[in-house]
């Protein structure tokens, strides 16, 4: 089984639950729950030694988890889906789900998330240009995240899902270095 696969197995329980009732609020709920659980995670290594160390009492590790998810104030659904990752020594994967749920809940909305990088930061006209530009490749709106790297040198990637458009500098000089070579 791949790394991905079990998160997005629980994702896609957890879309399927908080779209039964035609909720639309219960999904957002559950997504921004997962979002805070995971971000506590990722902020507290301690949270996550005593959530995943079999070591440590289930019973004793319960209520650290029902602690907290008392002061996130969480839905029962979620707080289920938590005792349930809990019982099968699965509480590490909760980044996971919680990534995999909100891309599943963009692609049902047509959005998808795109970081482009630059050599510099870019100005909001060349940022636009690229996000149009982007947005009719994909054919879905996009949720730009931006980010700068000078050894690019100059030009622009763009990860769009998991496609990358590389119009850096870096790669083009690569590619006439490779052909001047032989090498490609």
């Amino acid at each position: 089984m791949t790394a991905g696969s079990l998160p997005r197995r629980y994702a896609r329980a957890v879309l399927q639950l908080g779209t039964d009732a035609n909720n639309s609020d219960r999904l957002d709920k559950l997504a921004e729950d997962l979002r805070t659980l995971s971000r506590a995670m990722i902020e507290s290594p301690e949270l996550v030694s005593v959530m995943t160390n079999p070591a440590i009492r289930r019973a004793d590790r319960r209520k650290v988890i029902d602690a907290l998810l008392t002061r996130m104030a969480v839905q029962p659904h979620t707080k289920n889906l938590v005792y349930l990752l809990l019982d099968g020594e699965r509480m590490g994967i909760v980044g996971g789900i919680s990534r995999e749920l909100d891309a599943m809940i963009d692609a049902r909305s047509g959005r998808i998330g795109a970081e482009i990088t630059s050599a510099k930061p870019l100005d909001p006209a060349q940022l636009s240009q690229i996000t149009v530009a982007l947005e009719k490749l994909s054919g879905k709106k996009i949720d730009v995240t931006k980010k700068v790297d000078p050894e690019i040198i100059g030009g622009v990637v763009a990860k769009v899902g998991d496609i990358i458009y590389d119009g850096s500098l870096r790669t083009q000089l690569r590619n006439l270095r490779d052909d001047l070579a032989g090498k490609r």
